[in-house]
Order: C-alpha cells, then structure tokens, then sequence
C-alpha cells in the first residue's frame, strides 16, 4: 500500500465534490489551530460550516477526519503538494 492510499484511510468519509465546488485557498489561524478557511470565491467559513459544506459536496479536494469528538479536514492524496492544507497560506479573518 503506498502512502496516498494510507492517508486515505485515515478519512472517515470522502464526500463527492459537486461540479461547481470551491476549493480551500487560505487557512484562518488563531494562536497557530485552525478556525476557518477561505475558500476560492473569497468568502471565509469557519471549521465546522467548511466540514458541513464539504458533507454536502461544496467543498472539493478534502476528505473529513476527526480527533476525539471534533472533525476535520484533511487534503485527500493527490500528485501536487501545493493544495495540500498544511501548505496553504494563512489569511485574516475578515471583520
């Protein structure tokens, strides 16, 4: 098993991604976690909007993980590391 497939596994669940889906673009940090994304149209969402968002197929290029009682995004596997959440830029919340 290589390790894409590996990583894969880790997800609890692979939404399809609808044809018209945004794609994450920056991450909203606050004290180095994670509390929201912004996403290819510019709109910010916080974490859990951006989860149900991708159950629902809006979001594409994420599977969804959890940790205890909290889910997650994570990247799904692909070629390119440059969409990969850990590698995106941080970005300020809008007020």
């Amino acid at each position: 098993m290589d390790g894409k497939e590996l990583v894969k596994q880790t997800l609890d669940q692979i939404p399809k991604a609808n044809a018209n889906a945004k794609r994450i673009v920056g991450l909203v940090k606050e004290n180095g976690r994670i509390t929201g994304y912004q996403l290819s149209d510019s709109t910010i969402v916080e974490k859990q909007q951006a989860v149900d968002m991708a159950k629902q197929g809006q979001i594409a290029g994420v599977g969804i993980a959890h940790r205890k009682d909290t889910e997650y995004l994570k990247s799904i596997p692909d070629s390119s590391e440059n969409n990969n959440l850990g590698n995106l830029p941080s970005v300020s919340p809008k007020s």
